[in-house]
This record gives C-alpha cells, sequence and structure tokens, in this order.
C-alpha cells in the first residue's frame, strides 16, 4: 500500500493518493508545539503544493489544468457520503422537503385553523353543506404550499454541478493561501478517524453533524475546503439570508450554503418548512454544518451556545423522525482573524457599517496579508442519539415522579434540559480541542505583564512558561515542526503587525502592546483554560492587595469559598466553567495552584476541626484546608504567576463593576419614580461612562467599556432581579428593582449604601485598585457624582422613556 495509506484512504483517493500524500508528510516532533504523539501532528492542507503564476507560471497552468480536467482527488468523483454534485439534486430535494409528512400535516393544520376563524367570522354563513368550507380550505392548503415552494427555493442548497465546485476550491484555496500564507493545519489522527467514522456513517445513512466555534468568515470557507481536500461529502451550512445577494449568493449556495432567515419566530409556515429541510437532511445522511454560538465571537473567546438550529436537530431526533447522527465539535483558531479591526469599532459602540462576503474577499487586502496560519481541530464524534438517550435516563433519574414512572420527552422542562446539556457538551468539546497559536501566547504575555514594555528574552522565558502551563492543563499549543521559541515569537509578532510595537536603539530589543483593545481578542481565546485558577486569584486578591506581610494576606478558606461562588454566579454566563461543583472544583484548585508553587495551604484552626469532628465542615467544606496564602516562592518572584491569572480576569471584573455603577446611576430622579429607560441607551451610558472612567483612572482596562461584556453584565444583574427589563430587542426598558433601588441623599447625590451598593462594593473588591485606592470605599463620591449626572442626562431625553 503506497505510502502508508490506510485500506480508506487508498479506496477513496486511488491512484492519486501519492499526490496527497505530498501535502500531508508529517512535520517534524516540535520543540515548540504540543506533546510528542501521534494526534498533535498538524498538516497543511493548503499550501504544500500551492504555488503563484508570477513563481512559477508552468506549475500553476499545470495546477489549473489538472483542476479543470477533475485529475485524481480534483475529480471529487466518490466523496465519503451521500452522493452529491449532480443535475436535478436541487429539484430532488426540494421534492423531499414538500413531500416530508410533518409538513404536510403543518400545513392541512394551519388550513383548518384559518377556516375556522373564517367560519367563526360568519363568512360561511348560509351556504348548504360542507362544500364551502371544504374548498376553502383546499385553497388555503394550496396557497400555503406556493409559499412553502418559494421559502424552500430560497433557502435549500444547490449541488448540482461537479465543474464549478472544482473551480471553486481552485478560486478559494488561491485567496486563502495568499491571505493565510502559512496554510490550513489539520490534525493527521483526526483527520484519519474523520475519514473512518464517515465511511461507517455512509452506508447507514447518517449525517456527520459539524458544530464549529466562529470567530470568521473564513471558518465556513476553511472547513468546506477541507471536506473537499479529504474527499468527504460536503456539509450543507446554515447561513444567514444577509449573505444572499447578487453574485455571492448563488455561488455560495451552489457550495452548500442553506440561507434561513435571522428571525422567524412565530412563523408556524417557515418554521415547519425549516424543521422539513433539516429533517430531509439528517434522514437521507447528508452532512450539516452550523454554528453553535450562532453569530461570530467579536471578543475572542466562546460565546454562550445560541439554541435556534440545534433545537430543530434535536426535534428530529426526539421525534423518531432520525435515527441518528454523528455530532462533530470543531474548534478553528487563527494566528490573527482578518475582522478584528472591525470587530473593535462595534465594541467600541460605533456604528456597524453593513458588510458582506463579497466586499470581504474582493478587497485588495484581503488577498496580499500574510497573516499566518490557520490550524482545524475535529473532536471525536459521539452519537447524537446515544447522548440524548443518557439525557433522557438522567432526567428520570433526577425526577421527583414515582419510580418507574416515564420521563415525557415532549415536556418542556426535559426538552430545555437536554438543548442546553447539548450546548454546553459542544462548547466543552471545543474548548477541549483548541489549539493556542502564537499570536495568543504573545497577545496573552503582553497583556498579563506589569510595567511598559517587555524585552525579547523576558517574552520568550514567560511565553515558554504559559505553554507549559496549557500544556499541564490538558491544552494544545501549535506544532511548529523543529523552530525555537524565539523564531515562532518572531513570525508571531510578523503576523500581528502594528498591534504590537518595537523600540530599538536601546540596550534590548523591547516590545510593548500598541492596541491593548485588539490584542484582548487573542488573550480571550487562552483565558477559558485557566478560569479556574482567575477566579481563585481574584478572590484572593482582597486580602494580598492589603500588602503588608504573609500572615496580613491570609485568606480564610470559607472566605474565599464565599467569593469565589459569588464570581462564578457572576460570570456564568460569560464563561464555561468546570462540572464538577463549586466545591469540588476549588479545591482541585487550590491543590493545582499549590502544586504549582504559588500558594500555601495551611490546615483548619484546632476550633474549627473541633466542629467538624462534631458534624460540622468546619468552614472548610470538607476540603482539610483552613486558609490559603502566597508562597514564599511567588513572594520572590514578584508574584509573577498569581498576578498572572488576575489580570485575565480583571478586565471582566471591571466591566461587571462599570455596569453595577452605571445601574445605580439608573435611579430615577424626584418625581420620576415610575419612569423606565432604554436598555440599549443605559448600556451606550455605561459605555460612555466608562471610557470617562478610563481616561481619569478610575478604571484600569479599556477592555472594560467592550460592549458585548456590558450586554453580559447587565444580563446578570436582570437575572439576578437588580434589574427589571420589559419589551424586547430595540424596544426594551429598564429600571431598578424597588428592593434595590438607591436612595437620594443631600445636594443631589445619590445616597452610598443600599443592597445595590452593596453587590457593587462586594464585584470591586476582586478588582484591579486604580487611583481611588486610597478610599474607604470603591464607589468613590467622585464615581457616583459621574452615575448621577449621566443617568440625568439619561431620563431626560423623552425619546427613550416609557411609564409604567
Amino acid at each position: 500500500m503506497a505510502n502508508g495509506a490506510d485500506p480508506i484512504q487508498t479506496d477513496i483517493l486511488g491512484k492519486d493518493w501519492s499526490i496527497v500524500s505530498l501535502n500531508f508528510t508529517p512535520t517534524s516532533v516540535s520543540s515548540f508545539g504540543s506533546p510528542d504523539t501521534p494526534s498533535r501532528h498538524s498538516r497543511d492542507l493548503i499550501t504544500a503544493s500551492f504555488t503563484h503564476f508570477r513563481d512559477d507560471p508552468f506549475s500553476f497552468l499545470r495546477e489549473i489544468s489538472l483542476h479543470y480536467s477533475g485529475t485524481g482527488w480534483r475529480a471529487y468523483d466518490a466523496p465519503i457520503g451521500q452522493k452529491v454534485f449532480y443535475k436535478g439534486f436541487s429539484e430532488e430535494m426540494k421534492a423531499r422537503v414538500l413531500r416530508s409528512p410533518m409538513l404536510v400535516r403543518k400545513l392541512r393544520e394551519l388550513a383548518e385553523r384559518r377556516v375556522a376563524v373564517e367560519e367563526g367570522m360568519g363568512l360561511f354563513e348560509g351556504e348548504i353543506g360542507s362544500g364551502r368550507s371544504a374548498a376553502r380550505r383546499c385553497e388555503v392548503e394550496r396557497q400555503l404550499g406556493e409559499v412553502t415552494d418559494r421559502i424552500v427555493d430560497d433557502m435549500i442548497c444547490k449541488f448540482e454541478s461537479k465543474g464549478f465546485i472544482r473551480g471553486a476550491y481552485f478560486l478559494v484555496v488561491q485567496l486563502l493561501a495568499r491571505a493565510y500564507h502559512q496554510g490550513i493545519h489539520v490534525s493527521t489522527h483526526e483527520i484519519h478517524h474523520l475519514r473512518h467514522i464517515a465511511a461507517l456513517a455512509a452506508p447507514r445513512h447518517q449525517s456527520l453533524i459539524f458544530l464549529p466555534c466562529h470567530r470568521s468568515h473564513i471558518d465556513y470557507v476553511s472547513l468546506q475546503v477541507i471536506c473537499y481536500r479529504l474527499g468527504l461529502t460536503l456539509p450543507v451550512v446554515v447561513a444567514g439570508d444577509n449573505l444572499n445577494f447578487p453574485l455571492v449568493g448563488p455561488f455560495l449556495q451552489h457550495a452548500g450554503a442553506m440561507y434561513i432567515r435571522r428571525t422567524f419566530a412565530g412563523d408556524e409556515v417557515y418554521t415547519a418548512t425549516v424543521q422539513a429541510y433539516i429533517d430531509t437532511l439528517l434522514t437521507q445522511g447528508y452532512n450539516f454544518e452550523c454554528f453553535i454560538e450562532g453569530g461570530r465571537s467579536r471578543t475572542g473567546k466562546l460565546l454562550p451556545p445560541k439554541f435556534g438550529i440545534l433545537s430543530f436537530i434535536l426535534d428530529s431526533i426526539l421525534s423518531g423522525r432520525v435515527k441518528d447522527a454523528y455530532v462533530i465539535p470543531v474548534s478553528t483558531q487563527y494566528d490573527k482573524v482578518i475582522e478584528t479591526e472591525a470587530y473593535v469599532s462595534e465594541l467600541l459602540g460605533i456604528p456597524k457599517v453593513k458588510e458582506n462576503l463579497w466586499d470581504f474577499l474582493s478587497s485588495s487586502k484581503f488577498l496580499n496579508l500574510n497573516m499566518g496560519r490557520v490550524d482545524v481541530r475535529f473532536h471525536e464524534p459521539w452519537s447524537l442519539r446515544d447522548f440524548v438517550e443518557s439525557q433522557i435516563v438522567k432526567a428520570a433519574a433526577e425526577s421527583t415522579a414515582p419510580a418507574g414512572t416515564p420521563v415525557d420527552r415532549d415536556a418542556p422542562e426535559v426538552r430545555l434540559r437536554v438543548l442546553r446539556s447539548l450546548g454546553y457538551r459542544v462548547l466543552g468539546d471545543i474548548n477541549r480541542v483548541s489549539v493556542v497559536m502564537p499570536t495568543s501566547l504573545i497577545g496573552t504575555i503582553l497583556l498579563t505583564l506589569r510595567g511598559r514594555g517587555v524585552g525579547m528574552s523576558e517574552l520568550v522565558r514567560r511565553i515558554e512558561w504559559l505553554r507549559g502551563r496549557i500544556r499541564a492543563k490538558g491544552g494544545r499549543v501549535a506544532d511548529f515542526g523543529a523552530l525555537d521559541t524565539e523564531m515562532v515569537v518572531e513570525r508571531g509578532l510578523e503576523v500581528l503587525g502594528g498591534l504590537v510595537g518595537r523600540v530599538d536603539g536601546l540596550a534590548e530589543e523591547t516590545f510593548y502592546a500598541v492596541d491593548r483593545f485588539q490584542l484582548s481578542f487573542y488573550r480571550n481565546m487562552v483565558i477559558h483554560l485557566f478560569i479556574s485558577e482567575t477566579i481563585v486569584a481574584a478572590a484572593m486578591y482582597t486580602r494580598v492587595k492589603q500588602g503588608g506581610g504573609p500572615s496580613n494576606q491570609r485568606v480564610e478558606y470559607r472566605n474565599l469559598l464565599e467569593q469565589v461562588a459569588f464570581l462564578s454566579q457572576l460570570f456564568r454566563g460569560e464563561f464555561v466553567f468546570p462540572t464538577e461543583g463549586i466545591k469540588t472544583n476549588l479545591e482541585k484548585t487550590v491543590r493545582g495552584l499549590q502544586d504549582d508553587g504559588v500558594i500555601n495551604v495551611g490546615p483548619p484552626a484546632a476550633a474549627a476541626t473541633t466542629t467538624a469532628a462534631d458534624g460540622g465542615d468546619g468552614g472548610d467544606g470538607g476540603s482539610g484546608i483552613g486558609y490559603v496564602e502566597l508562597s514564599e516562592q511567588e513572594r520572590r518572584c514578584g508574584r509573577e504567576n498569581f498576578d498572572f491569572y488576575c489580570f485575565l480576569i480583571w478586565p471582566f471584573i471591571e466591566s461587571s463593576w462599570l455596569a453595577g455603577v452605571a445601574i445605580i446611576g439608573l435611579t430615577p430622579p424626584e418625581g420620576m419614580d415610575d419612569v423606565w429607560v432604554g436598555l440599549t441607551q443605559a448600556q451606550d451610558m455605561a459605555q460612555l461612562m466608562g471610557k470617562t472612567l478610563y481616561h481619569q483612572g478610575d478604571l484600569s482596562y479599556f477592555e472594560a467599556v467592550n460592549k458585548e461584556t456590558l450586554k453580559n453584565a447587565f444580563q446578570r444583574f436582570q437575572e439576578e432581579g437588580i434589574l427589571l427589563v420589559r419589551g424586547s430587542k430595540a424596544a426594551a426598558r429598564c429600571h431598578i428593582a424597588p428592593e434595590w433601588m438607591p436612595k437620594w441623599g443631600d445636594e443631589g447625590r445619590i445616597a452610598e449604601g443600599g443592597r445595590l451598593w452593596a453587590f457593587v462594593e462586594r464585584i470591586a473588591v476582586s478588582r484591579r485598585e486604580g487611583k481611588n485606592r486610597r478610599d474607604n470605599a470603591s464607589v468613590s463620591t467622585r464615581v457616583l457624582g459621574l452615575a448621577a449626572r449621566c443617568g440625568r442626562e439619561l431620563f431626560n431625553q423623552d425619546s427613550f422613556l416609557s411609564y409604567s
């Protein structure tokens, strides 16, 4: 078997497997990348055989002719999976969707409901028999059928022409290779296993459901390219209908795009049609792709799961219409994301410019970027049916119903439980296989060091430390062959370009963060690995910042547990936390920090031990830990590791604190107690306050004014019952709950004290000290005065107000 190809590879790729192998030569074991295991070897699927016309015109023209003639793997003649790209595919698919029993029943039900309404209006009075209503029912069904027909035409992908997809592949690869000049890399082991699973699923008509994270337009392009290159049936990709415009819309639709509206709640015909199409795809075993986060992440970290399309997939399984499918979480990581500049503008509140993929791909900026590489990783595929059944069993075990009572699978609470578990399982799997890129390492280190800049030797040292910590946490670092760390850092700095400044003419080459806001995008790709450590460090900081000797900075374990629980609840919508429970997770994290030499752990006091012996937990949660403190080793190294964890979480703490201060500013002026202000305007006010406080020195991190993070913080205050919200989206109005309402004091100032004040203060004790660190209260008179002034201006804008 040539080149060591396994049977599946030889059968699918045949005589041209040797050509593919030229692009699949494993890189040498890396001194920089992940541990030396087969699953960690990466291969470049794009640039290994790529040639520019100006460099080698004959090779370039030869490659074009091979694509045109469909030679070898380029022919895409026998992909693993269901047959696609033939004349009549779209009409066959459309007919299957329109014949869907579920859709036919739904249209009949809607027609009957409409006729019943018309009968109630007396429109059939005087008619003899039921002939008129029956005729009307048929007419309404026909009209609904015409509507459905148009919806399906606009929605379905059109895998019609093999010549088209060969040309599209060549064109897209040319663009990608110019933008990401180091190629698209995949794991050798993962792609072999993926092809194996695809070969098992194909004869059973079981779909592969790809669920990637979403940070860039390149996400869906790269996955289609990979599937084509590996000889897998291309997935049908859920896309917003905003991309369905002339030229680009049809191009994407013929390459696999399934267009759906952004919102269609309440439109029963459209909802049923989407369900029928997804049922048809999964029943027939066509591969499917949708983004678990919905839209693109503007912050760099994973967003909470969106349950729209997932709910359709789940309904297909729960109803029994689809027997099973394989779920494949996918992580796509970039040296540099093309859209980050646009993201920063949006997050700073600059009105969003309507964008489209054509402008994105056709811009000269896109064609010559040299933005490094893309790493795509696939989690182990798992059975969706098995997962759903396991969740049903858990629901039955936790049910309060009498033993033996079957679980109602259609009960809303059961469906919601399974749906949420599915969403967060996928997010966890994506995090587990994500690869940390060199640019993320550089951005993270630059944003977690004290001082203006850092020398190359220190930068390399800290990056090697971070790489080791990532590996110890079970994470992965991109494989760069035998390159040493300094060379990889140089390449990363080149890709980051103007985001990092370089000071020459010094005793040592020195680097500094030029655009901290944009660099935070790359830092946020790392934070999920250390979220437990960051929460513990921030909770300890409540005492560490007081200074003094070790005993003065010691934190009682019960106090640590309370603050960790508070911060974990505060950020439950911001991060994906381990599922073992707060006490177990805290103990594991503390023991891990102790093993790393960051902290010391002390035993409970004798009195507490006695209490525990008498049946209590002694205040230590049953952990046998009485207190924690910084280790002597950590003190000698200037707290650099402890500070690293604090620097990771502090921008998010500041954002939550800023949201709390802004909400205090929503205290209604006298005589306006029943006034509700616009939620969007309140969030804009918080952002304006944040920019002001940053430039005045009361806010340490400009990233804290991030629009998305502030929105999440407002959501958390709403979940806590502090902020009441009514209405939806642009029309939403908010008001402080009466039991949380601050009071007005003398001289038109908001008085200190009260429940909301205490809640915001509890956030503040873990934030980095600003210029007001010597104030008795972190929500100082100065900050409160600004909040009250901004709030008054908001209440004076009548267009944003409503009355209860």
